[in-house]
């Protein structure tokens, strides 16, 4: 596409030699520009976009795009130099229009909330895929055409950059997927990586606190979650949430609302819980259902109703949802069980909120049979106000701690556990371990035939952040690893 044609319906200014060049991509990385590409300078929060001009230039990039309307005339260069009002939203736009706005081919579902993106999101691929379509989901665990991970290249974060999701898009509509999940975070909507993205519906899931020091305020985060009702032609609710029910207050949008409790267009009730299964009746306008879910957690409950109603409002038969519904599977990370015959219980999750830690250790407390454990710590450089807070929650379901690291980034990490376990009663019993393999293998090898493990807040991902590096560490295979080991030994 030529720059004057990409340039042509967004306010800027340009500066330099002629805009009737080739523009294959957009890149705000320098060292991945690549010839043919638009560099997009940023500032990000350890580095300034300016300062690399020229190493983009180097590489190959065509043209050289900026916000800073001082720098204007400051700027000589070999390549057009075009000044834009908001470099991240000409991200957003000139991604979606260089690989020609391919959402607008698909029918994409996007999916917010503090707790639980990912599992609603592969719960509705799930749902898709067994009714015979043809389904892509993206978000925090990778992109998966039909339930398989595809390998592309791009950038793991929840709600990818614009430059790599519009391209992976494009993908899905060459490769004739009908359907797209994707997760929309917060962060991912205040920075306008969706901007440009046709979203059909957005789902509602929940709100707690969460990234506060991210976006500045509580009151900030729940603007950036607000962003989606905006964004999508219909919205879905959860009405048993207040801030999803203000959000259908606030939005004209055509809004439909699930949950357990009442006023809500899809609800779910409880029949008969057991220790592995949950039997339900789903009550809608489109029909009643008795059917058993494969899980229990009233969290898990609600993830599951959400996607029910998502694929419901799609248009497929609530019957036959249902019946797919029996089949759902958690996600990788997701109170994913380790097969063990040590006569334990251990799972690992990606609990690393308040309200996500109480979820699932609540959900566990009915059906341990002897002791609960716990291994978990707090992320560096996050919302250091919540630790306290979960030191609390985590006291009063686990008889038994341990403090360990998760990713500590640039803070020490014993200062983060002892704000942990200032939320402990001075019964609680806990051991403090920084190696997280240590504190793992510990659990594991203290704990009596008949407890329960969980290793808390990492769940799928197989890095930690320190200080100074990044270290390949995966719960499920340290895990692993501890158990042929113990029988190595035996």
């Amino acid at each position: 596409m030529q720059l004057a044609e990409l340039l042509k319906d967004w306010p800027c200014t340009v500066k330099g030699s002629s805009i009737r060049i080739e523009v294959t991509g957009i890149e705000d990385h320098a060292q991945h520009v690549k010839p043919g590409d638009l560099f997009i300078v940023r500032k990000g929060k350890k580095f300034d976009g300016y300062e690399f001009i020229d190493l983009a230039i180097q590489n190959g990039a065509v043209g050289v795009v900026i916000e800073d309307e001082n720098k204007l005339d400051q700027l000589k260069l070999p390549v057009p130099l075009i000044w834009v009002p908001n470099c991240l939203k000409f991200m957003s736009f000139s991604a979606a229009k260089i690989h020609h706005f391919p959402a607008e081919a698909l029918q994409v579902i996007a999916i917010t909330g503090t707790n639980g993106k990912t599992t609603v999101s592969h719960f509705i691929g799930q749902l898709l895929q067994a009714l015979h379509k043809k389904v892509m989901v993206i978000g925090t665990v990778g992109v998966f055409i039909n339930g398989e991970e595809i390998d592309l290249e791009y950038e793991h974060l929840t709600t990818l950059q614009p430059k790599h999701l519009h391209k992976i898009l494009q993908y899905a509509v060459r490769n004739r997927i009908q359907y797209v999940a994707l997760e929309a975070s917060s962060m991912g909507l205040a920075t306008h990586r969706l901007d440009d993205c046709d979203i059909d519906i957005g789902v509602f899931l929940n709100l707690a606190e969460d990234h506060i020091e991210e976006h500045g305020s509580f009151e900030k985060y729940k603007q950036s979650k607000q962003i989606l009702a905006q964004l999508a032609k219909k919205i879905i609710l959860n009405g048993d949430d207040s801030f999803c029910r203000t959000v259908g207050l606030q939005s004209k949008k055509k809004k439909t609302y699930f949950g357990l409790g009442n006023r809500v267009n899809y609800q779910l009730q409880v029949l008969a819980e057991g220790i592995q299964h949950t039997t339900c009746c789903l009550q809608s306008d489109k029909g009643q259902k008795v059917f058993t879910l494969p899980f229990v957690g009233e969290h898990q409950l609600q993830n599951a109703i959400a996607a029910i109603t998502t694929v419901s409002e799609l248009g497929f038969p609530i019957d036959k949802i249902c019946e797919a519904a029996e089949h759902l599977h958690l996600p990788n990370g997701r109170l994913e069980p380790v097969p063990n015959n040590l006569n334990l219980s251990i799972y690992i999750d990606y609990a690393h909120t308040e309200a996500a830690l109480r979820a699932v250790l609540k959900t566990l407390k009915k059906t341990v049979k002897n002791e609960l454990i716990l291994v978990f710590s707090c992320g560096g450089d996050r919302d250091k106000h919540k630790r306290i807070k979960m030191g609390a929650v985590a006291s009063k379901y686990a008889d038994m701690i341990y403090l360990t690291t998760d990713n500590p980034r640039s803070e020490d990490p014993t200062l983060i556990n002892s704000q942990i376990a200032a939320g402990f009663p001075s019964t609680q019993k806990y051991e403090m371990i920084l190696d997280r393999a240590e504190a793992i293998e510990k659990a594991i090898l203290s704990a009596k035939e008949g407890d329960t493990i969980l290793i808390a807040g990492k769940g799928h991902e197989t890095t930690q952040t320190f200080k100074d590096k990044e270290i390949y560490f995966s719960d499920y295979e340290c895990v692993q690893a501890v158990l042929a080991k113990y029988h190595q030994n035996q």
